[in-house]
């Protein structure tokens, strides 16, 4: 549970890094990036969480240098941050960030799903997008939201491709971390709308189908915000705002936390 969360109960690193494992295939800064950007983004690495290069080389059984590159990136994206003489630490939580992040994804997903749409016509079926809700529907049965988050995102990923916009995807995913640790957040908190979320998806299917731009973005709109909903959401549930609130209090300023 989330209120069993503080930095003075974090899991090693050895533990949290036992699931994954570097390979000679990819880069490894890569590699160690998108591991700590994963766990990041799911609350596995607490904000305020000390974030030392020795114990991660070590967790990992990587050289330094990979991992401060991939430690510098992730300063760059916004969920770390460094304290001189002190370590690097993983961000706060910021609702502001968040906020935003959702404005960009509003604005970006309904223009990609109007050109999708008007592109359908040449695509030979929506086995894609509908393959992709099917699988939903089994990983909600199964009560494996993990996995219904990670079909979430191939779905709208699936809309960039069918645009034409593979690259946009990739530029929009970069800013919507706030909106991946909030979303993992709710979902601790028993926030869970799988079902809601499912019939969205299936109606924005049904008016790409249909060939309806107007109603392809308004399903979008209707499925994504808009920003007020999100406000109203979050402020209808003062123990994940109290939580984050707390989280953030324990943001180190000056402190060192090892989590080794």
């Amino acid at each position: 549970m989330a209120n069993d969360k503080s930095l003075d109960n974090v899991q090693p690193f050895s533990e949290l890094f036992s699931d994954f494992s570097l390979s000679g295939k990819e880069s490894m800064v890569n590699q160690i990036h998108a591991i700590l950007w994963e766990l990041i983004t799911t609350t596995k690495l607490l904000p305020g969480q000390l974030l030392s290069e020795k114990e991660l080389s070590e967790a990992l059984n990587a050289s330094r240098t990979p991992v401060r590159e991939a430690l510098i990136r992730l300063e760059d994206a916004g969920l770390v941050y460094v304290i001189p003489k002190s370590g690097t630490y993983v961000t706060p939580v910021r609702i502001s960030t968040y906020i935003e992040a959702c404005f960009i994804r509003i604005q970006l997903e309904t223009g990609a799903v109007r050109r999708a749409t008007e592109r359908f016509a040449s695509y030979q079926s929506d086995e894609d997008l509908s393959g992709i809700i099917k699988r939903q529907k089994a990983a909600l049965k199964e009560d494996d939201y993990s996995k219904f988050f990670q079909l979430d995102e191939l779905l709208h990923q699936a809309i960039f491709t069918m645009a034409g916009l593979p690259g946009v995807w990739d530029v929009m995913r970069r800013t919507q971390s706030e909106v991946y640790r909030i979303r993992h957040l709710k979902r601790e908190f028993q926030l869970r709308h799988g079902a809601k979320v499912l019939k969205a998806h299936q109606n924005i299917v049904d008016c790409i189908k249909a060939g309806d731009p107007d109603a392809s973005e308004a399903a979008m709109i209707d499925h994504l915000g808009p920003l007020e909903r999100e406000i109203e959401q979050l402020t209808a549930f003062p123990e994940l705002l109290k939580f984050i609130e707390q989280q953030n209090a324990d943001t180190p300023r000056s402190r060192r936390r090892s989590s080794k």
